[in-house]
């Protein structure tokens, strides 16, 4: 995990930002923020205790895991980031209640599919609502789907999550 490294998409030398590589994840408390760029196709899946002010942040790859050795890897798959991010937050004292945000998941190369094939991304964005529904997280934002990539800086203090992308302004979450 690196701390205040320079990103395309934020230009910061901010040493409150932890930034979080793809299939990787992070836990933070305030004042930190966890920041990941680069999301096309990948979701980041945001759990956030307001009372607590602590958060965690994945940059999930896929939808689920399929072999047994893919657990050592949780932050890759959304079916397994949910827990891993939830196991993570009670070992680092935290109690709850979380609530979710999701971003990302959009249909980058979708002209390049079978017909009959669903694009990743949507896949990657209903595994990871499924994950959040299983653990009883409730999802209280997302800005999911779409044909451009996203960036994510997530605020622990107060649970903001900036999305930026190319398409559009920054949309707060």
């Amino acid at each position: 995990m690196s701390r205040g490294t320079a990103t395309a998409a934020w230009h910061t030398d901010d040493a409150l930002d932890i930034v979080v590589p793809i299939a990787a994840a992070a836990v933070a408390r305030a004042p930190a923020r966890l920041v990941t760029v680069g999301l096309g196709s990948c979701v980041a899946i945001v759990l956030h205790s307001a009372r607590e002010q602590i958060g965690a942040l994945a940059h999930v790859l896929l939808p689920e895991a399929v072999n047994t050795s893919d657990a050592m890897q949780p932050a890759r798959f959304a079916d397994l980031a949910v827990p891993h991010l939830l196991r993570a937050l009670a070992d680092g004292g935290a109690e709850g209640p979380f609530e979710a945000r999701l971003v990302g998941g959009a249909s980058m190369f979708s002209e390049l599919l079978p017909h009959d094939e669903r694009p990743l991304g949507s896949r990657n964005v209903e595994a990871a609502r499924r994950a959040c529904a299983l653990a009883g997280v409730p999802i209280v934002g997302e800005e999911t789907g779409g044909r451009v990539g996203r960036s994510v800086r997530f605020d622990v203090a107060d649970g903001l999550v900036r999305v930026r992308s190319v398409a559009s302004d920054d949309r707060l979450l």
